[in-house]
């Protein structure tokens, strides 16, 4: 097992269980008038979206994504192009996604998306993100400050941590996105690209110890 893939101890998994739920936004998912499926390496986003279609929450669908930044590899096509197909098998009809390839960021990903949906026509005024479980904190903020009009409910695929951890099959990898995307929680406010959150003390100390754990290859570069 290498560095990257090292089982995590239990006193780790204690302290990424506080940022795991840190992220969440325990949002209800309801009808909305569009849904945009953010980009990312996995899978359970458009499979995620295909379930909430067909629970008819809402007409139309934007993935919206370029080559994944971490593992471009995963996707060659992009995320958005494989998310689309990997929804056409799950049922979701053609006519019903539009397709944002090109974002590299999330601020990219939502501003990008009401441009697409502004292109058909569509304006609004509910939106239905759905991202990965740990991404809804971070999506949220960064819809708040780029759409401030537009009323943001996040979704993502109702897992618990040992369950998304095991679907990812790489501890050290989910617990490093944990703390990179607090971390962008934190500091993209300071930078324009988010709205701030008040970061409890205890999900700040959980932060700052998992950082002197080493598990920082999602941290900014300083």
């Amino acid at each position: 097992m290498t560095d990257n893939q090292r089982a995590i101890t239990e006193d780790q998994r204690q302290q990424a269980l506080l940022i795991w739920d840190y992220h969440q936004m325990h949002h209800e998912a309801r009808p909305a008038d569009a849904a945009i499926g953010l980009g990312s390496h996995d899978l359970g986003v458009p499979a995620f979206c295909a379930r909430l279609y067909r629970a008819g929450l809402f007409p139309t669908l934007v993935f919206t994504g370029g080559p994944n930044p971490t593992a471009p590899e995963r996707f060659p096509r992009g995320e958005a192009v494989h998310f689309r197909e990997h929804a056409l098998e799950l049922g979701v009809p053609d006519a019903a996604i539009l397709l944002e390839p090109q974002a590299r960021n999330t601020g990219q990903n939502i501003t990008f998306s009401r441009e697409v949906l502004a292109a058909v026509g569509i304006t609004p005024s509910t939106v239905l993100l759905v991202s990965m479980p740990y991404m809804e904190r971070r999506a949220f903020v960064t819809a708040r400050k780029v759409w401030p009009e537009v009323e943001v409910v996040c979704a993502s695929e109702p897992l618990e941590f040992d369950d998304y951890v095991k679907t990812i099959g790489n501890d050290k990898h989910v617990v490093d996105q944990l703390v990179g995307d607090l971390q962008r929680v934190i500091e993209y406010p300071k930078l324009g690209f988010a709205i701030e959150q008040d970061v409890p003390e205890d999900v700040h100390g959980a932060y700052e110890s998992l950082i002197r754990d080493g598990f920082t290859s999602r941290l900014l570069d300083s």
